[in-house]
């Protein structure tokens, strides 16, 4: 919430793609901002408690028959935001690690903007470390807006950030 009250991503009406959504914490927040005009798709891995307006697909969103799914559920429409508060599962290894979560942001970065409508926006949790400064670095290439925030309730030592990417060049 606290990026959303900075950024204002999610206003009434807006239609919404949550990427790695369970259990759900942001979809809950989405759907309520969103309101009854808005839409809030949610894919995951794993499995989700329904949410009331909230549309959940099970499965791997790089997966040409999820994003089927995906596309259908967005109803013939784009999204004006695509989040992902996505992490590997942590081995406790930075080395393979570090990787891995950005692995998951660059796939956020290429798939997401199937979705993505022209002057949208992607909300997609980051680690700093190796890789970050190119991941950074690809997403200014990508988007017309780039920027990095650290919410104040994510502890100091924490490497956790969010990448906002908006107005894509498509």
């Amino acid at each position: 919430m606290e990026i959303d009250d900075r950024e204002r991503l999610l206003q009434r009406g807006a239609v919404v793609l949550d990427l790695g959504a369970a259990p759900g914490g942001w979809s809950q927040v989405a759907v309520q901002r969103v309101g009854t005009a808005g839409r809030v798709v949610a894919v995951d891995l794993l499995p989700m408690e329904p949410l009331a307006g909230v549309e959940f697909i099970r499965g791997d969103f790089t997966e040409p028959g999820v994003q089927d799914r995906i596309l259908a559920a967005l109803g013939g429409q784009q999204a004006d935001l695509v989040i992902s508060d996505m992490a590997p599962n942590i081995s406790g290894n930075r080395s393979v690690d570090q990787p891995r979560a950005m692995e998951l942001v660059e796939a956020v970065l290429a798939e997401g903007l199937r979705f993505l409508k022209p002057g949208g926006t992607v909300l997609a949790k980051v680690f700093q470390g190796e890789g970050f400064e190119a991941l950074v670095a690809g997403a200014r290439q990508r988007f017309g807006v780039v920027r990095i925030r650290k919410p104040a309730s994510s502890r100091a030592e924490s490497r956790e950030m969010y990448l906002v990417a908006g107005n894509p060049r498509l």
